[in-house]
């Protein structure tokens, strides 16, 4: 069933993994969309943070509703893309971009539960899928990667990403398929994660004064901030933008050169370094991305962006 690369009429959209950090922030964005008839958001609630459902109500809250659900339940996949014309794919086992462990876990959810969505989705009217991947699945990079780069994944995680943008491929054929591989997300919404890198970093710098950082710092992370990727999966459903593969990045940063950036917000904050001798794996996303040609981000800064977390924590 291959489409048009524009949608006229309003969409119903499956959002899996919609109860997460990205979730919030690009729900906000699509409720506010004339085009968007639906939200369906289809989350199994693994995380044990709620936070999506408390203290901030959506703008059209008629529009969005729950299915509790996993991406291994077959039955209950075929059932909820019943209507769908959109999916956005974010759910996943996530992780830091280098983490070396539970392998299974990150198979059984990335991968097959990928091909269990795409088995799926080949069974429904469904035209147009974005799948959120990730830069880790480059691997270790010494320079600046493009879409042409061909990947190489290091960790497991890396691994079961890309394995997942193959199962979602399949559908090329016969959908519009969005494989979009993002780097470090960070920035506040109520549902974010902690883990991130500039997140957690934030956080210990505001309630800690104090943060740790592994090796010499001089290892670099390619970062994007959660809203901006919100709005470019938002635009990408109404985009024509052609379907295949899209690096999200607006940052590349050493571990040292973020710090120096937080500091300056926290004059007092000690940092300490261990392992200063372990060389670490270090990534670098080229910033011209083509996906910018498709969708604009907000004029923010980096700086801009921290100081506006700095006035989210509550003291």
């Amino acid at each position: 069933m291959r489409s048009s690369h524009s949608i006229d009429r309003k969409m119903r959209i499956l959002i899996t993994g919609g109860a997460g950090y990205i979730g919030m922030s690009l729900i906000h964005k699509l409720m506010k969309s004339t085009s968007v008839e639906e939200l369906v958001i289809y989350d199994n609630l693994a995380r044990g943070n709620y936070s999506f459902f408390l203290g901030q109500v959506f703008s059209h809250p008629a529009k969005c509703r729950l299915v509790q659900g996993d991406l291994m339940d077959s039955h209950r996949l075929k059932e909820v893309l019943e209507g769908i014309d959109v999916v956005i794919h974010l759910a996943a086992k996530v992780s830091t971009p280098f983490s070396d462990k539970d392998a299974h876990a990150y198979d059984q959810v990335n991968h097959w539960g990928s091909a269990q969505l795409a088995i799926a989705i080949e069974e429904s009217q469904v035209n147009r899928v974005i799948y959120l991947s990730s830069a880790s699945v480059y691997g270790s990079t010494e320079i600046a990667v493009n879409e042409f780069y061909t990947p190489n994944p290091k960790t497991f995680y890396g691994i079961s990403k890309l394995a997942g943008e193959k199962q979602i491929k399949r559908l090329s054929s016969s959908r519009d398929i969005y494989i979009l591989r993002a780097a470090n997300v960070y920035g506040h919404n109520p549902a974010m994660r902690i883990d991130a890198v500039i997140n957690k970093f934030m956080f210990l710098a505001n309630y800690r004064g104090r943060l740790t950082i592994d090796g010499d710092g001089s290892q670099y992370r390619s970062f994007i901030h959660v809203e901006k990727l919100a709005q470019i999966i938002a635009g990408l459903i109404e985009s024509e933008a052609k379907p295949g593969v899209y690096n999200i990045a607006e940052h590349n940063l050493t571990i040292s050169a973020l710090v120096s950036q937080i500091k300056a917000l926290y004059p007092e904050l000690e940092v300490l370094s261990i392992n200063h001798n372990m060389p670490l794996r270090t990534i670098q996303v080229n910033t011209d991305c083509k996906i910018f040609q498709h969708v604009s981000l907000p004029q923010k800064s980096l700086n801009q962006e921290l100081q506006e977390f700095q006035q989210a924590f509550n003291f």
